[in-house]
């Protein structure tokens, strides 16, 4: 028994066959029982109040590299190699368009410009401090040769929060608030680096000047833009379809794969026009959520919703064991342990730039979008604060990704700055997903345990006529088509035409929940 035991770890272990079709059927033998162990262990720990899953799905792929590395005797501890195209092909998309299809719109929209302003505008600030940081500081540690160009990677790379582990350590409806903004942002901010590295590699940096400069936030408003206007037009075209052609009809099997086709079809479509695919299967999963799920039906809404759930919670765990796994092969560290002192000081200034790069655009944009309310009901409490910013310090499988494309893009690299680069972003992404990841929910229930029960949605319930966060309704307190109602409640303003013209022009042709102007102005009057 324990021969064959052996043999099928030392299969495993990829050194008893040569034949890569065995290789890969053992590799995904091996990934598939992890799977199943990580989530008998997760049900089995789901009331623990220091462990969550993403944590869990680390430790067992961490492990199970050091089993690989004691069988092989230190030769390899992987079955699969940490692939960013697997990754962003593959196991990104399902996790992004669920988080679109189950967001809370309300929620999510009534904070819309402070997403905005935290992602685009807060990424931004914390790519030029951490490319500026590593510029300096990596200069004096003396790291191998890296081009201002590998600088400007770094930034980009490190800029981007993992936005999976938000949705681990975060609950939507304990917090729906902070669940709101970090989750939001890090989309955003995921979507923000992903472009900002792109636009790295396209352009010339060893000149900037003004018209690179111009060109380059030129580039990046246009592909958000068109990302998210494919996105919204791939959600309209599904719900379309489906109220078309299987209106009344019991096709529940091809509504379902319509659905899940069609929105993996608006991700591909974005990648193939170098575009960004996180934000369009965002904003499919959104708009297909509002229009496309109210067409199909009613079995096909049970098994749709927990169809994009199970994806992204298999694709989600996946993700962690991979990441787990694969930190520890041996032919990443080969290069950088003759200088262990300066990998782990690379690790440490990166670590601190991350941390320092958060906290200056968390606290002072936060400064100014409470500068900007009257009523302290509608601010951004220092609690708030100070956990978006913890939240959002976890880096994961995007930064590991962006890494590799940079430093190790034709296989593992000798150079020893691309070698020490592999090994510190690795470094980065374990300690703060695990350390970080762990204390989240703590400093959660530390920071609002003593506090109203509804203190984490003070967007929810609006204290202010003119806050720009108010609900999603209007005030009958101001007279329609006033430009005084525009300036003073912007959102409510903007919102009611908006439910307007979707009951009137964009349900007639798209569908969704059936509803009538009169149940519009009825709900709207029960709200005064």
């Amino acid at each position: 028994m324990s021969t064959v035991a052996d043999s099928l770890l030392m299969k495993l272990g990829g050194m008893a066959s040569d034949n890569p079709d065995e290789v890969i059927v053992h590799s995904i033998m091996l990934f598939v029982a992890l799977l199943c162990v990580c989530i008998l262990i997760g049900h089995l720990l789901e009331e623990n109040r220091w462990v969550n899953e993403s944590v869990i799905a680390l430790i067992i792929g961490f492990g199970t590299g050091i089993v690989l590395l004691l069988i092989t005797k230190g030769v390899s501890s992987r079955v699969m190699e940490f692939n960013g195209e697997l990754f962003f092909i593959y196991l990104l998309p399902p996790i992004i368009f669920n988080a679109g299809f189950q967001v809370k719109k309300k929620q999510f929209f009534r904070n819309f410009m402070t997403i905005m302003l935290f992602g685009a505008v807060g990424t931004m600030i914390s790519f030029c401090i951490i490319s500026f940081g590593a510029k300096v500081l990596f200069d004096k540690m003396g790291i191998g040769f890296l081009e201002l160009r590998d600088y400007l990677a770094i930034g980009a790379i490190f800029s981007a929060t993992d936005s999976v582990c938000t949705l681990q350590v975060l609950n939507q409806d304990e917090t729906p608030l902070l669940y709101s903004l970090v989750f939001g942002e890090g989309v955003v901010n995921d979507a923000t680096s992903v472009v900002l590295f792109n636009a790295i590699q396209k352009f010339d940096v060893s000149n900037i000047n003004s018209s690179i400069a111009l060109k380059f936030v030129g580039n990046f408003f246009s592909l958000f833009i068109t990302s998210t206007l494919l996105g919204v037009s791939t959600g309209l075209i599904s719900a379309y379809i489906i109220k078309k052609l299987y209106n009344r009809r019991n096709s529940t099997d091809r509504e379902v794969a319509l659905m899940i086709l069609m929105a993996y079809l608006s991700y591909i479509m974005a990648e193939l026009f170098d575009l960004s695919g996180i934000l369009t299967v965002f904003f499919c999963g959104i708009v297909m959520s509002h229009y496309t799920w109210h067409n199909v039906t009613p079995s096909a809404r049970v098994t749709t919703k927990h169809a994009f759930a199970t994806l992204s919670f298999i694709a989600e765990t996946f993700i962690f064991l991979y990441v787990g796994m694969d930190a520890l092969d041996v032919e990443k560290w080969e290069y950088a342990k003759n200088s262990p002192g300066k990998s782990v000081g690379a690790s440490a200034v990166l670590l601190g730039l991350v941390m320092i790069g958060r906290a200056c655009f968390v606290f002072p944009l936060s400064f100014l979008f409470n500068f900007s309310k009257k009523s302290e009901g509608e601010k951004l409490s220092i609690k708030h604060q100070v956990t978006i910013w913890w939240a959002g310090l976890m880096r994961g499988a995007v930064s590991m990704a962006l890494a590799y494309n940079q430093f190790a893009k034709f296989g593992h690299t000798k150079q020893p700055g691309n070698a020490i680069m592999i090994t510190c972003t690795i470094t980065v992404a374990l300690f703060s997903t695990v350390v970080f990841g762990l204390l989240t929910k703590h400093l959660v229930r530390f920071l609002f345990s003593e506090s109203n029960p509804q203190a984490d949605d003070v967007f929810s319930q609006p204290s202010s006529p003119n806050s720009t966060t108010l609900p999603l309704i209007i005030s009958k307190n101001v007279s329609h088509g006033s430009i005084t109602m525009f300036l003073n409640a912007p959102t409510n303003t903007v919102h009611s035409y908006w439910r307007k013209f979707d009951v009137a022009f964009m349900r007639p042709v798209f569908g969704g929940r059936r509803i009538v102007v009169e149940s519009v102005e009825e709900e709207e009057n029960n709200h005064h």
